[in-house]
C-alpha cells in the first residue's frame, strides 16, 4: 500500500532533496508521481514559516471525505508534530496544489469527536495512518483544508464576472473580508453556546469549535493585515500621485488602518486562549471591529472605486 507523504525522510538534507524531487515531478506531470507513491492521492501544501515568514512547500498524502480535503500530521508516527503543522497553526492561510488546480485555503485542525471521525475515515482510506498513530502518544492532527477563494455574492452573474480592474479586485477582497468576519462571528456564537450548555460537575468538555474559531480569526487578521499593508505601501501612494483630489480620503483611510490594527491586536490577544475567553468581552471586541471595519470598507469603496475602476487588473493587462 502506498505510504502517505508526511516529511518522512530521517535526515534534513536528504528530506529536502527528496521532497523537492517529488514536488518537481508532481508539477511536471499534473499531480502524478511514480516510485513508491505511484497511484497515491497527493497534494502540495505551502505554508509560511511561523518564525521565518518564508514559504515552505511539502508533498503530502491527502484524504477526501464528503467534499472535504484532509491531511494528517503523522510524520510517520514521530513524537513531534511536523514543521508544516506548526506553521499553519501560526499562519492558517496556506496554498494547496492538487493535480488540476491551485488555490488558497484556510487550514483548520479538526477537534474532538469530529477529529476522531475524520481520522477513522483516513485509516479506512490508508491503514498506514493507524500504524503511525500506534508509534506515538501524541494524537495525530487531522487538518481540513477549506478553500479561501473569495465568493462574490448570491448573484450568479456577479459570481461569474471576471475581475478586470483594480476596483473589481478591491470589491472581491472586501467581499471576502466581510464574509470571513460573518463566519468568525457565527463560530464565536456557537463556541460560547457550547460552553454555556455544559451542566453537571467537572470542567466543561473541550469545545469542538475552539481551533476552528481561532484559525478563521487568524486567517481573517492575516488577510486584513496584508490588504492594508499593500494599500499603505503601494496603492495609496500611487493614487495620491495621479489623483491629488483623493489625498484627504487616503489620509483618512490610512489613519483608519491603524485603528483597525489596534482592534485586531486586541482580538488576537483574546484568541491566545479562546477556551477560557470571556464571552461578553470577546463579543464586544468582535462587534466593535465589525462595525469599524464595515464603515471603513464602505467609505473606501465610495471614495476610491471611481479611480480604481480605470486601472486594469491584473497588472500589465
Amino acid at each position: 500500500m502506498n505510504k502517505p507523504m508526511s516529511e518522512s525522510i530521517p535526515t534534513p538534507t536528504s528530506a529536502l532533496s527528496f521532497n523537492q524531487s517529488v514536488i518537481d515531478e508532481f508539477r511536471a506531470n499534473g499531480g502524478r508521481v511514480g516510485g513508491p507513491f505511484a497511484g497515491g492521492d497527493l497534494l502540495l501544501l505551502t505554508t509560511t514559516g511561523a518564525r521565518s515568514g518564508t514559504e515552505h512547500t511539502v508533498p503530502l498524502g491527502c484524504v477526501r471525505r464528503d467534499g472535504l480535503l484532509l491531511v494528517v500530521a503523522s510524520d510517520m508516527g514521530a513524537d513531534q508534530h511536523p514543521a508544516w503543522y506548526h506553521n499553519l497553526l501560526a499562519r492558517p492561510l496556506v496554498r494547496v496544489e492538487t493535480g488540476d488546480e491551485e488555490y488558497e485555503a484556510i487550514a483548520v485542525p479538526a477537534e474532538g469527536a469530529r477529529r476522531d471521525r475524520l481520522f477513522e475515515h483516513a485509516v479506512r482510506a490508508d491503514s498506514c495512518y493507524a500504524g503511525y498513530q500506534a508509534r506515538t502518544d501524541r494524537k495525530l492532527p487531522v487538518v481540513v483544508l477549506e478553500s479561501a477563494q473569495p465568493q462574490a455574492t448570491d448573484d450568479p452573474q456577479e459570481q461569474d464576472a471576471e475581475v478586470t480592474t483594480l476596483g473589481g479586485k478591491l470589491l472581491e477582497v472586501h467581499r471576502w473580508l466581510r464574509a470571513q468576519l460573518r463566519h468568525v462571528r457565527a463560530e464565536a456564537d456557537a463556541h460560547f453556546a457550547a460552553r454555556d450548555a455544559h451542566q453537571g460537575p467537572g470542567e466543561p468538555p473541550a469545545p469542538g469549535l475552539g481551533l476552528q474559531l481561532r484559525q478563521h480569526c487568524l486567517a481573517f487578521c492575516q488577510t486584513l493585515q496584508f490588504h492594508h499593508t499593500s494599500e499603505d505601501g503601494h496603492v495609496f501612494p500611487a493614487l495620491a500621485r495621479y489623483h491629488p483630489q483623493l489625498r484627504d480620503a487616503l489620509e483618512r483611510l490610512s489613519s483608519e488602518h491603524r485603528t483597525v490594527t489596534r482592534i485586531q491586536d486586541g482580538l488576537l490577544a483574546l484568541l491566545a486562549d479562546v477556551s477560557t475567553a470571556d464571552p461578553d468581552r470577546f463579543r464586544a471586541e468582535l462587534a466593535r471591529m465589525s462595525a469599524e471595519l464595515g464603515a471603513h470598507l464602505d467609505y473606501e469603496e465610495e471614495a476610491l472605486l471611481p479611480a480604481l475602476a480605470e486601472i486594469p487588473w491584473p497588472p500589465g493587462r
